[in-house]
């Protein structure tokens, strides 16, 4: 969040009906307030409440009809009463609603019993938001309730941050695209599928490079390119301590490192860099180190490169068998979360937990989330998870 942070990305005015899951950049105080005049709750009957008599029945004359819309002009007499409907404002000199349901209408009149409160079913003008009132934060995603409560208070548009451009790239002579056939040493690229996905879901709209071969200078280049035109570069593979892993030395020569390796299970190799204009995202080659590295630390990075302030929400949940953690890393899990009958959410850990078992995080949900040290985790005991 700190490196992206200083990087923040600038912001620009959105129309509201384009502006879901954006980061609002500015904060928004109220420009009236809601409800922005006296209302109606319910469909009933709008009245002077020192009509109504203490003890038994009263009975009024309906003068007239108040919908939602307009406001009308009525010169209510003692005695009188105002037919209204759900959102319509209050009547002039009317200060009680009672219910359609709770009155008797009959002869041009209604019939009220006694033991309607003062002000019953009238909702008050700013009793949700005050004229001034701070109601949107910068650093929140608008979510659709966000929005639809910038236009109840008539907002058209709103300043949010600028979404990064991201470019993605798989590496490694091994990488053969789907569809096509497989020489022998060769594996099919899921990771890059893997990542555009998860970009996708994060309300960005990724572009996808050619795969890279395993060639120092052909990396370089092409990787200065995408350094020259996008926000962030996302690699997969290349960044651990092997023969064919030249991201690391690229960066250290080329550009800037801001850390390498992680103390966490899958993903340690994990690096941040910088080249030219661009972070640099090395995440390592396993599809589950992929998945985990982002969902942890990718989505932070976006988010802190708009300005994000929100946590993600956190879930808990109870082992639904034990687990021994037998190393000090952080470690992510795949599991499986369900609710029992009890109400209580479980998530049942998956026990392929290698890095390259692709089809374990398939039928995963969630990552379960250890900390740091050795720990033998009981049946039912409470743990983090991460929904995906």
């Amino acid at each position: 969040q700190q490196v992206a942070g200083e990087r923040r990305l600038p912001s620009e005015r959105l129309s509201i009906r384009r502006a879901d899951g954006r980061v609002l950049a500015q904060d928004l105080p109220a420009p009236i307030a809601l409800p922005a005049f006296d209302n109606s709750r319910m469909d009933g009957f709008a009245l002077r409440h020192a009509d109504l008599a203490l003890v038994g029945e009263t009975r009024l004359a309906i003068a007239g009809e108040q919908f939602a819309g307009p406001a009308l002009e009525f010169a209510l007499q003692p005695g009188q009463c105002v037919r209204i409907t759900t959102g319509a404002p209050i009547p002039l000199g009317t200060d009680t609603v009672v219910i359609k349901e709770n009155v008797l209408e009959q002869d041009g009149g209604i019939v009220v019993a006694a033991g309607v409160a003062m002000g019953a079913d009238i909702r008050r003008a700013g009793e949700d938001v005050q004229v001034g009132d701070l109601v949107l934060q910068a650093g929140q995603r608008l979510t659709a309730p966000r929005i639809s409560l910038a236009a109840a208070l008539g907002v058209a548009d709103l300043e949010v941050a600028v979404r990064p451009t991201v470019a993605v790239f798989t590496t490694g002579d091994e990488l053969q695209e789907p569809g096509m056939s497989l020489a022998p040493g060769q594996v099919y690229n899921s990771n890059r599928e893997l990542l555009m996905g998860l970009l996708r879901a994060e309300g960005l709209e990724p572009v996808a490079w050619p795969t890279l071969p395993d060639d120092p200078a052909r990396i370089a280049s092409v990787l200065r390119d995408a350094a020259a035109a996008f926000d962030l570069i996302l690699t997969c593979g290349g960044v651990s301590a092997g023969e064919k892993d030249h991201l690391p030395a690229l960066l250290a020569d080329q550009g800037s490192i801001h850390f390498w390796k992680v103390q966490m299970k899958p993903g340690m190799p994990l690096l941040l860099g910088t080249l030219d204009r661009a972070l640099v995202l090395g995440l390592p080659g396993n599809p589950v180190s992929v998945l985990a590295t982002f969902l942890t630390l990718g989505r932070e990075l976006l988010g802190g490169l708009q300005g994000a302030k929100e946590a993600r929400p956190s879930r808990y949940a109870r082992l639904a068998a034990p687990w021994r953690k037998s190393h000090a890393r952080l470690e992510f899990l795949r599991g499986r979360l369900q609710h029992g009958d009890d109400a209580v959410l479980r998530v049942i850990p998956n026990l392929a937990d290698a890095s390259h078992r692709l089809r374990a995080a398939a039928e995963s949900d969630a990552l379960i989330l250890l900390p740091e040290g050795e720990h033998d985790y009981a049946l039912d005991e409470l743990v983090q998870v991460i929904g995906y």
